[in-house]
Parts: structure tokens; sequence; C-alpha cells
């Protein structure tokens, strides 16, 4: 392969660390492949070609690159993180305009581990919506151009399924990283509470969001979760057999999922059966309250971000979700509801190892000026199309996105796999069977049509 971009971050670091190729030749054929195709797919809000260039060389000019996991890695941080120099405006014009004094402590990790940050992605407006549009651009699927990449981490999916970036950073509050990912073809985790730094907004949304990882294969994500939570998600020698539950069944109530979602769950349950484990159809026992309780939170987190902005440079459908979320920020600060939610689910994700069920219902909206659009058309096509990833973002329980098919565009389909705090390396080796024994394409085709 005479080209570094569209390469894993596991090929470049080592490549970096052997001497074999300079961080600035890979920064800069990342950086020639964003200005090539990035006017089509909307990733980025800013990019920092001539400070991710000095970055790289002074990366160079290091003599310990071999104790470097991320040596010479391109990176891509989502606008709602703190990137030292650079203003972070959260996809809003209401937000201020002024370079951060410091890195967010992810964002410090990952530099520390040699990865380059060669830009901010784009963002919904304060991360609200599971679409990624606004005043600083839209960010489209690079399977499909005409539709959206997903939110709130639209932009650095995007990204990533381009091969703008092997690696790019997120975070999910009511699915953020699992829905794009499921849209580009990609890997993600949302980590269980307390696994990675939070510190997202004004209160991580009550304790609801956290930061993860964008890759294209289970190994570069193994690689970048164990930088940003400062622990190993090793690889064990045996994989231990596996008590698995399919669930296909919407967790909100008049919500119904598209065959092809079904459909991939039944695919993947059957490859890991064939590969040993335990895999029985079995739905949680969800209850009919959820739906009001995912948008009690979900509103409510919108309000505390939003307090100090000015309404007047919010979009309308951001100010109707704030001001409906303000009459609940008291009770959902008890977090009453949610610990009633894991007493309800817990009994059943004790009697299996993880649970698998589709990423999402339906294929994402079309891309487009969704926040021009009224907040109830807003509320129910994010609603219609991503019923599954809330509850565990309430629980706070780690939850993974993994590729498992094609759509009848031939663009990705997805599955979820959930398990109880702590499991995230049981997740990471069932993807890990998953992407072995049905692979994935890594790079989307946008840069064939180039």
């Amino acid at each position: 392969m005479s080209s570094w971009a569209g390469r894993s971050a596991v090929e470049i670091a080592a490549a970096v660390r052997e001497k074999r190729v300079t961080p600035r030749e890979v920064v800069a054929e990342h950086l020639a492949r964003i200005e090539r195709l990035d006017g089509r797919i909307g990733a980025f809000r800013k990019v920092r070609a001539q400070a991710a260039l000095a970055e790289a060389d002074a990366l160079a000019s290091r003599t310990a690159l071999t104790e470097l996991p991320l040596a010479g890695v391109p990176l891509a941080v989502k606008d709602n993180l703190a990137v030292r120099g650079e203003s972070g405006r959260n996809g809003s014009a209401a937000t201020p305009d002024a370079p951060a004094a410091e890195d967010h402590v992810t964002v410090a990790r990952l530099r520390a581990a040699g990865a380059v940050v060669v830009g901010l992605t784009n963002v919904p407006e304060l991360c609200v919506f599971g679409t990624t549009e606004g005043p600083y651009g839209t960010a489209r699927n690079p399977w499909d151009l005409s539709r959206t990449a997903g939110g709130s981490s639209g932009g650095s999916a995007a990204a990533v399924a381009a091969g703008l970036v092997p690696l790019a950073l997120g975070n999910d509050g009511m699915g953020s990283l699992r829905i794009p990912a499921a849209n580009c073809g990609l890997v993600t985790l949302k980590p269980g509470t307390g696994v990675v730094p939070a510190g997202i907004g004004n209160g991580d949304w009550f304790g609801m969001s956290e930061n993860g990882p964008l890759a294209t294969t289970v190994g570069d994500l193994r690689l970048m979760l164990a930088v940003l939570a400062d622990a190993e998600f090793g690889r064990r020698a045996e994989r231990p057999r596996r008590t698995i539950a399919a669930a296909v069944r919407s967790p909100l109530a008049g919500v119904s999922v598209h065959r092809s979602y079904t459909t991939a769950v039944r695919q993947a349950a059957g490859v890991l059966a064939r590969a040993g484990h335990r895999v029985r159809r079995a739905e949680p026992p969800y209850p009919l309250s959820l739906g009001v309780t995912a948008l009690q939170h979900w509103t409510a987190g919108t309000a505390v971000d939003a307090a100090g902005l000015d309404p007047a440079r919010l979009a309308r459908r951001t100010r109707v979700h704030a001001a409906v979320g303000r009459r609940f920020v008291r009770p959902v600060r008890t977090g009453d509801a949610r610990e009633r939610l894991r007493a309800r689910l817990t009994p059943f994700l004790t009697e299996y190892d993880v649970l698998l069920t589709p990423a999402l219902a339906r294929r994402s909206p079309q891309a487009g000026p969704w926040h021009e659009r009224g907040w109830l058309r807003n509320l129910l096509a994010n609603t219609a199309y991503s019923p599954f990833t809330p509850p565990w973002n309430l629980t706070g329980w780690p939850a993974m996105s993994v590729p498992a098919g094609t759509l009848p565009s031939g663009a990705p389909c997805a599955v979820q796999l959930v398990g109880l705090p702590g499991t995230e390396a049981v997740l990471l080796e069932l993807a890990e069977e998953l992407e072995e024994l049905s692979p994935w394409r890594r790079t989307a085709p946008v840069a064939d049509r180039s």
C-alpha cells in the first residue's frame, strides 16, 4: 500500500516507532486526503493543518518513540472537548469563540501517547441530536452521502469511515458514539461509568455521558481505549464461552424495527453460536415508562448545557428542547429513575454475560438542514431510528456498536453489545470474534469515487 491514509492506527504507530515513516509524512498524507474529500463529507469544523504538521515534527524529535502506543497517529477530536489553542464551538453560534488554555484530559492522554490532533469535528448544536448539521456544516455518511452520518459524534465517525483519520475521539450521552458508528460501519464502545474520564459540558448530562473511541477495527479500538482509560484491555489466550441474550424488540413502546436490523442480530447470533457461545433469544424487561424517562433526562441535560447561552443565537429545536427540559432538571438530579431502571435490568444481565441487540431500528435520516426544522419533527426522527441506545446511558453500563452486514442500499448495518459494569473487555472479545468471522470493509467507498 503506497499511502498511509486508510491504514490502521496499529500499523501506523508501529511504522513510526520503527522509523519506517516519519510522523510528518503520515500527517501530511491524511491532511491531503481531508483537503480532497471533506468538502463532500463535512466531517471537520476546523482542520489544524499547520499546527498538526508542527506537532508531528516535534514528535519526531523525541527520543522515546518506542514507548508511544499511538506514535504519529492522526486523530480527530469532537468539537465539545477542549484542544489547547483552539476554540470549541459545540456546534453552536451561541458558544464563545475563545481558544482553550489546556487540553481536555482525554485529549492530553492521547497526545501524550503520540497522537497528533489534525482537527475538530462537526457536531449538532450542544450535541443534542442524532443527526449532525448546523452553522459549521453537515456531516454526511461516507457510505451514502445523501444520508446523515448520525450524531452527535457524526463528524468524528464520518472522518474515520472516509479514511481521513484512523481514530477519532467522541462521546455518548444518549447514543452519540454508537449511532454514527452504526451508520458509518465503525466499531465503538461507550465505556461504563468511571472507566474513561468524562468532564463533558456541565455535569456530563447527570453522569450519563462518556468519552470513547471510534475506529475501523477492534484492534485500533482496544489500543485507543487503553490510552483513554489508562488501563489494559488485552486479548486472552483462550476466549471463554459466553452466555448471550439475543433481543430484537425495541426498548421504546411503539417504535418498529426494520427487518435489516433484526436480520443482523440473527446473523451475528449465528456467528457467535458457531464460535461456541450459548446464544438464547431473550428480551430484557424494559419498563413502559422508559421513553418518558429517556426524554426527561435528554431534555434536562440540554437545559443545563444551554443555561447562560444567548437563546436568540440557539436554533429553535435546541431552545424548545432546553425549555422542555427545565421542568425536569430537579427530579432528574436525584437519580431515582436511573436507579429504578438499573434495579429492573440487573437481574436480566446477571443471568447473561452479554446482551445482543440491533444498534439502530432503521437507516439514518436524509442529510439536510435538520437544525432549521421543528423540535417535534427532530424528536420523532431521532426516536424512530435510535431507540436501542438510551437505556445504557441511563444505567451507565458499557455498550458497543459493531458492523454486522449491510442494508439494501449497501450501507452498513450494525448490532449492539451490552454488559454489566466492568465488562468492557468481554464486549471487546465478542466484537473481535464477529470481526474475524464476519469481516467488514474498513473504508467507505466515497474514497473510491474521489
